[in-house]
């Protein structure tokens, strides 16, 4: 299967684990990722806060592009995911807005492309057999919390890939490389998003509830498949502690990270490397706990 890879701004510099472990595990899988030459930012996350012509344009003209290659497209961030899957929809169903924006395009998109976030794609049946086939190292012993967020299931009409109120998809991925993900409350809630910068009191409330929840249903660590959740989640750790007066130290992974560990596709490690919070605790609990069951 070929796609055409949308990185986006995040997976080329603040998520770039994101961007490194998805390519990975998607080669390792078969799955052939091309690069849409010259994309350019879908507009998130604010462009539609500004102009909503503008805020369908941009991700119109990466989506004119993968149309002319023939190819649906991935895209792993959330919220390039939802920008450019918002697009495709409104373009497919609102005529007068796709002329207007296809007469400012050298590709004009005719609704043959399929955006997919690379979560979709990867917990698609097909996939969770590939990965559960090729699971060289199994993840006993990770008790994720799976956090979905905001983005990648909501609008479910537009979205529309997993349940917006008890989203499975996240939880399967893990049960493929033997992980054990925790029943949790707060696997949809908002971490604040983008108001990490303009309101951080908020962001460190909802990172705390977040991460204070997950350990209390017995969760060690947090996956996620959004750049912005991943940011927040571990930068405001150490705020959010001081606020709620408890350790809300936990490391926090992107899935694909995890099934690359699980594949031990080479290269996924050095992802770890930039991780804000340590996450060599919970790798050593794997490990011991593969010593354990190879000598039983």
């Amino acid at each position: 299967m070929k796609y055409a890879y949308f990185p986006g701004c995040s997976l080329e510099s603040t998520g770039k684990e994101f961007g490194e472990s998805t390519r990975l595990v998607a080669e390792a899988l078969g799955l052939e990722l091309v690069e849409i030459p010259d994309w350019n930012c879908c507009g998130a996350t604010s462009g539609h806060a500004l102009d909503h012509t503008l805020s369908i344009a941009l991700p119109a003209r990466n989506l004119g592009i993968a149309e002319k290659m023939g190819l649906d497209v991935m895209a792993p961030c959330a919220a390039c995911y939802n920008r450019m899957r918002s697009a495709e929809v409104e373009l497919r169903e609102n005529a007068k807005l796709r002329e207007e924006i296809n007469s400012n395009l050298e590709d004009p998109v005719l609704g043959k492309s399929t955006v997919r976030s690379a979560l979709e794609v990867l917990a698609s049946p097909e996939s969770l057999s590939r990965i559960g086939e090729r699971v060289r190292k199994n993840l006993a012993g990770l008790r994720p919390a799976c956090y979905y967020g905001c983005l990648l299931i909501r609008p479910p009409k537009v979205l529309g890939f997993d349940d917006p109120e008890d989203p499975k998809s996240l939880d399967e991925a893990m049960k493929a490389i033997g992980a054990e993900p925790v029943d949790w409350y707060f696997k949809n809630e908002c971490c604040g998003a983008s108001f990490g910068v303009a309101k951080s009191e908020i962001v460190v409330k909802l990172v705390g509830d977040i991460i204070s929840n997950a350990k209390k249903h017995g969760a060690n660590c947090i996956v996620t498949a959004c750049p912005l959740c991943m940011t927040n989640l571990e930068m405001r750790q150490a705020e959010a502690s001081k606020q709620r007066h408890e350790n809300l130290t936990m490391p926090v992974f992107y899935f694909t990270e995890l099934i690359g560990l699980a594949l031990e596709v080479p290269g996924v490690r050095k992802c770890f490397a930039s991780h804000l919070v340590d996450v060599n605790p919970v790798l050593d609990l794997i490990d011991r706990n593969l010593i354990s069951t190879a000598r039983t």
